[in-house]
């Protein structure tokens, strides 16, 4: 018996030893918009034990996710949660996909979790327009009348994709142009617009006025 059981645990060690190999192989590959996180269920308070490309801004040694503690009490937990809806504590929205590793004696050792960030593609169609447009012209400004808070994304996906990155990933310098940009086109007259120009950038609303008053310095 005490034989069996050190086979189990080393068993144990190497199911999450090569399961680690996966997790860095799939970071690799998917980065940075999909983190991958390992979780030891042997040991859920302080299970995870490797993460790559921290998007949730977790920690090793953090303690097993809700899922993670389902998969723990019952042996009938699906083995692949696929594509489910999530969210990172900032509230981007994820999609996720959750596969449970057991060892030769059924238990669930480990979860390789997937946390795709979705909200890295809101400005796809402005990346491609950037990357397809041939006469570079001057950003019209809007008709009067037709300026509504629901364009102010648009606007900054638009901006972000000229500089080559995604508006939460913005230096200090552009989210400064940008905010620029919104007010010379007239959008933060608008009831709400520095709500929505700091949700769109992933800053907090007084940051974008700190940027306002920036400006009329």
């Amino acid at each position: 018996m005490v034989k069996f059981m050190g086979d189990l645990k080393q068993e144990n060690t190497l199911l999450l030893r090569e399961a680690e190999k996966i997790v860095q192989a799939l970071g690799a590959m998917f980065a940075p918009s999909c983190e991958v996180v390992l979780h030891d269920l042997t040991q859920p308070e302080k299970a995870i034990v490797a993460i790559a490309n921290n998007l949730s801004n977790r920690s090793i040694g953090d303690a097993a996710s809700e899922m993670g503690l389902e998969r723990i009490a019952s042996p009938e937990f699906p083995d692949v949660v696929q594509n489910y809806a999530n969210a990172f504590p900032d509230g981007r929205p994820v999609k996720s996909t959750s596969i449970g590793l057991r060892n030769s004696q059924g238990q669930f050792v480990a979860a390789i979790c997937l946390n795709l960030d979705v909200s890295i593609f809101n400005s796809v169609n402005a990346i491609l327009q950037q990357l397809t447009a041939v006469v570079q012209t001057e950003a019209r400004q809007p008709e009067e009348g037709v300026r509504s808070l629901a364009d102010i994304a648009a606007v900054i996906n638009q901006f972000a994709a000229s500089q080559a990155t995604q508006p939460r990933a913005l230096s200090s310098e552009q989210r400064f142009q940008v905010i620029q940009q919104l007010k010379m086109q007239g959008y933060l007259q608008l009831r709400g617009a520095a709500t929505m120009a700091a949700e769109a950038l992933g800053i907090s609303r007084v940051s974008v006025y700190n940027l306002l008053k920036r400006d009329a310095g």
